[in-house]
């Protein structure tokens, strides 16, 4: 408990057939369905030129013939939350019928599509990463109708011209997985897969015109921590970033430590070991440890079962420490507490 918490997020809310759902309160909104999120999205053409997308009863609706929409905010790493809807009259068939996309960094396109009876080509259907993988199911609603993704987004980390993570998506349509850890090679689009390359740090979220009126709402998306590879702490990959976390916690636990006394101090010092192995840590930890030893050999017999939890606890720290090379094995102290459990007869 002495680590790092994690940050507070009030979750939001679902939304309805009626009614978009409330963002987490730390997502960054895109759009709300006021004209004033209007102005956080351009022209993808011909930019900064204001976008001929309008804003009606809420949505965001694309005006066929009017080309692309992007917004005018960039971000990579990203869990993003879309809702769309195809139009409720039914015109046109497989790629004709109520298709847009959603693009990350403007390059790597999640597809939109009225797939509901309407078969086409699998990796353009609805939920596809399009031009690489089909999705797993078709879980769409009928034509008019919301549809919600909520997507998972890493792009391609390069280094020296080396790929040392392809990048990938995760996508839920309307609860459903759809794509799981899909990797982008190299981004996808029409018969653009297999050539993996570098995407910058950040880019813009577009939204495709391609001739129907899709409507929009409720778009939102929370940047996620770098990964270990990509110079972040998150992740298994060694990385120098990872180490001076480690040396953060270690540094911030024995802070704390020096604030306490007695048995309290005794286990953030050992504690922080699990992190930094300080030399001056360790040598005060062993000689606190002796201590409490020497002192629970003091306590009366009859005092000892009030003593249980205590020893207990010390004898799985002290177990843990040196099972994992933390404290040096040949302790005298751990021979002296297993002897405590043992004429106690207590369980380890």
């Amino acid at each position: 408990m002495n680590r790092p918490q994690p940050p507070l997020v009030t979750p939001g809310t679902f939304s309805t057939a009626e009614q978009p759902g409330r963002p987490p309160s730390d997502a960054i909104v895109l759009f709300d369905g006021t004209p004033a999120t209007l102005d956080k999205w351009e022209a993808d053409k011909n930019v900064p030129e204001p976008t001929k997308w309008v804003v009606k009863d809420g949505t965001l609706q694309c005006v066929p013939g009017s080309g692309y929409i992007r917004t005018k905010e960039q971000f990579g790493d990203c869990q993003l939350h879309v809702e769309w809807a195809a139009p409720s009259k039914v015109e046109g068939n497989s790629q004709g019928r109520g298709n847009s996309g959603i693009f990350l960094m403007g390059q790597t396109e999640v597809q939109v599509l009225d797939n509901f009876n309407n078969p086409t080509y699998a990796d353009g259907f609805a939920g596809s990463v399009y031009g690489v993988n089909p999705p797993y199911a078709n879980a769409l609603h009928a034509p008019g109708e919301w549809q919600v993704y909520d997507i998972i987004f890493r792009r391609p980390i390069f280094k020296d011209g080396k790929m040392l993570d392809s990048g990938h998506f995760t996508v839920l349509m309307n609860g459903v997985v759809v794509q799981e850890a899909t990797p982008l090679e190299g981004g996808g689009g029409h018969m653009g897969r297999s050539s993996d390359h570098p995407l910058l740090d950040k880019g813009p979220l577009k939204l495709q015109d391609h001739g129907n009126p899709v409507r929009y709402r409720n778009i939102w998306y929370r940047p996620l921590p770098a990964r270990a590879v990509d110079g972040g702490d998150m992740g298994v990959v060694p990385t120098e970033a990872a180490t001076a976390k480690k040396l953060e916690i270690a540094k911030n636990i024995r802070n704390d430590a020096a604030k306490l006394e007695g048995r309290a101090k005794l286990l953030r010092q050992m504690e922080s070991l699990c992190y930094e192995v300080d030399a001056a840590t360790r040598k005060e930890a062993e000689a606190g440890i002796a201590a409490w030893v020497s002192a629970m050999q003091q306590v009366p017999a009859a005092e000892m079962p009030g003593k249980k939890r205590e020893v207990l606890q010390m004898r799985g720290a002290v177990d843990y420490l040196i099972r994992f090379k933390f404290l040096p094995e040949g302790l005298a102290a751990q021979a002296a507490i297993d002897k405590m459990v043992k004429d106690n007869g207590w369980k380890k």
